[in-house]
């Protein structure tokens, strides 16, 4: 009954599911691939379908990872658990993916995946829902969409988000929003907490930093860069796009 709900809610919306056969259920009931004016997509994602009331809670729905954790962080498709509440009657939503890959951010062993009441997938909020699932799979194509994960932010389609490898092989990332007068940096030695940075605040010096964080060369020249070349994206929006 739970497979059917999400299968037609998202059939019905147009959209392409492919049902894995049950005997080969290694954590992931749908395949879904979204359509876009009569064409597919490129946009892709895995769901897993609970249903009953054994996976609701006090404030919501969890729903287990057991040994699905790894494939569920770091598969090719993001993975989505869906709920099904037959009581009240509806489906609910949580992107394991994401919640997994912040897990790792904070060193912490995700258990199951929680799913909130206020996550509702139905047809009032499904537009919305593609949506940010579809801007959600162009950042994982870029190759930036984990490091968002990590952080625990959602980067916009307007965003400028360049990502840069150190030689220790540390990923950092170069945030940008349209109008804001500062970036905002997330590197893995800060735990993934987002810093607002300013070009000012840069300093090339034998010790190079930006504000209260050390950098090695080449780091604080990748960010010089950056800096150089998003310079007219931190114009205040009033002024407009210089095309």
């Amino acid at each position: 009954m739970a497979v059917n709900e999400v299968r037609s809610l998202l059939e019905r919306n147009g959209h392409i599911v492919q049902e894995i056969d049950g005997a080969n259920d290694h954590g992931e009931d749908l395949h879904v691939t979204f359509v876009q004016d009569g064409r597919r997509t490129a946009d892709s994602l895995a769901v897993q379908v609970k249903g009953g009331v054994s996976a609701r809670t006090r404030r919501g729905y969890r729903v287990q990872v057991g040994d699905h954790g790894d494939n569920w962080r770091d598969g090719q498709l993001p993975v989505l658990c869906v709920v099904h509440d037959p009581e009240p009657g509806g489906l609910f939503w949580a992107n394991a993916t994401r919640q997994l890959r912040r897990a790792e951010a904070l060193r912490k062993m995700l258990k199951s995946v929680v799913v909130g009441r206020e996550s509702v997938l139905d047809d009032s909020t499904f537009e919305a829902f593609v949506w940010r699932m579809r801007n959600y799979l162009a950042r994982e194509r870029e190759g930036v969409g984990r490091w968002a994960d990590m952080a625990d932010v959602e980067f916009e389609p307007s965003d400028i988000v360049k990502p840069f490898i150190n030689e220790c092989g540390e990923p950092m990332v170069f945030w940008q929003k349209h109008g804001e007068p500062f970036a905002v940096l997330l590197h893995h030695d800060l735990d993934w907490e987002p810093v607002r940075i300013q070009e000012q605040m840069l300093r090339l010096d034998l010790i190079p930093s930006i504000g209260n964080v050390i950098l090695d060369g080449a780091e604080a020249h990748w960010l010089m860069g950056c800096f150089k070349s998003t310079e007219w994206w931190r114009r205040p929006v009033e002024e407009g796009r210089p095309f």
